[in-house]
Formats: C-alpha cells, structure tokens, sequence
C-alpha cells in the first residue's frame, strides 16, 4: 500500500467517524424532540374484545410507530366484568372509577372495554389503530410542559424517586406516578377468553396522585411508593399530570426499573 492510499483511508476513516458522530447527535436529538403522549387503555381479561387491544398497545408501546410522539402506554384493568366468570388479576375498582370519571368528562354515555384514551382529551374503541394514529397525531401538536422522573431506585418494598414538573399553563393541575409491570402473561380459564394466553403490557399496578402544581408554579418532590404486587418482570415509572378541570395531559415521562 503507498502512501497516497494509506493518506486517503485515512482521511476516509475520519470522515466516516464525523458522519458516524453527526447522525448519533441527530438520532438523540429527534428522541428529545418527539412529543409525550399518554395512552390510557381500559381493558379487561373478561372481555373477548380485548385481547386485539391489549395486543394494539403492546404495538405501540414496542414499534413507537407515529413520528414525532414519544407513546407512554399504561394497560388499566377495570374490575367490572369479574363477576362474568373470570376475576381479572391485574383489575383495580380505582380504574373502573377513573375510566368513570372520562366517561363523564368525554361525554361518553356509557364506560366499554375496550377503550383507549389519548392524553386525556380523546376516547375511542381501543382496537381501532386508524383511529388512534389520527388521535396521536392530534396530541403531538400540543405544547407539552417537561416532566422528568430521577433517583429511581427498589428499597425492598418500596421504590423511590424524585418527580419534577415545569410550571403549567392551566390553574391547577394533579401530578400522578404509576408503577406499571413491563409485561405480564395470563392463562384464562374461564370467562369469555376462556383457553386463551394473553398477554399484556405496561400494566397498571398502582396510580398515586402525588401533589399539585400550578399556573407559573413548579413541582419538585421526592417520593416513597410502595411497590405491591408490581415488578416481577421488571417496572416501569410513569409520571404525568393533568388539568384537573379538563382532563387534559399535560406532560408525562417515563422511567424503566429492573
């Protein structure tokens, strides 16, 4: 090899680490760029319906397929369709009354499963993707306040963490942490699913209003939860707030916890 090729591999190689290094940066910063948004599915292992929903979510929470959103998915289990022959074991009665208190909110005239609502402001039959690519991307041309979770850490049966939240634009807003499980397999044996595996993403095990912020008022607050039953798998860390006379989302982070 002469001289003049060793020169020019060499300088290839420098202008190939630059471009190496410039499309790192730009991958980084159109991660930092996407837009949070909350999809909120209320389901249910008691509904036939479901299991498309939950297998939608679990979609989007892995693909991230909608540019400019950055999808922070919590499956919420609704403990109303346990008396039908199978009791859910991820269902809460806390998200039969938040999916009830959409219901008012949204105008909806009765709660279903299953039912997707996107960063507070939009419901639709939780299976339908064409819809809810078309409420993301609605919801990614808002304005987001910055929230961010730190300091995560197990201590036995607790976890915890430091949540802040940037001054809102609303009055007053409510500021939520969720301890979700990453992943979570059910082997139904009665029901309507009855003989079917499901599976099931980013399940909600608990969802704790924390404090309020405000209009031109941050919050900065170090938390101790309990973690429960969540974990196994691994947990998750959502946080979130939300105008607490629309409904709306705010902004939401998340943090993953072996």
């Amino acid at each position: 090899m002469n001289r003049t090729m060793t020169v020019g591999l060499f300088v290839g190689a420098v202008f190939g680490l630059i471009a190496f290094a410039a499309n790192q940066g730009a991958d980084r910063a159109a991660s930092s760029a996407r837009t949070p948004v909350l999809l909120e599915l209320f389901t249910s292992e008691g509904c036939s319906d479901c299991p498309p929903a939950d297998r939608l979510l679990e979609s989007f929470d892995k693909k991230q397929p909608v540019n400019g959103a950055q999808l922070i998915v919590l499956s919420e289990h609704v403990d109303y369709w346990n008396h039908l022959g199978w009791k859910d074991p991820y269902s809460l009665h806390l998200f039969s009354e938040r999916q009830e208190t959409y219901a008012s909110r949204l105008h909806v005239g009765d709660v279903y499963t299953p039912q997707l609502v996107v960063d507070g402001q939009a419901q639709l039959v939780g299976s339908d993707e064409s819809a809810a690519r078309a409420a993301i991307r609605k919801a990614i041309q808002r304005t987001k306040v910055p929230v961010s979770i730190s300091g995560v850490s197990k201590d036995g049966s607790t976890v915890r963490l430091h949540v802040d939240v940037g001054a809102l634009p609303v009055n007053s807003g409510s500021v939520y942490v969720a301890l979700a499980d990453n992943d979570d397999l059910s082997q139904v044996s009665r029901g309507e699913n009855a003989g079917h595996a499901l599976t099931h993403v980013a399940v909600a095990r608990s969802l704790t209003c924390v404090g309020e912020s405000g209009r031109d008022r941050a919050f900065s607050k170090d938390l101790t939860l309990p973690l429960g039953t969540a974990g196994v798998k691994g947990v998750r860390v959502i946080g979130f707030v939300q105008d607490k006379d629309s409904g709306a989302v705010l902004g939401a982070a998340q943090i993953f916890l072996d």
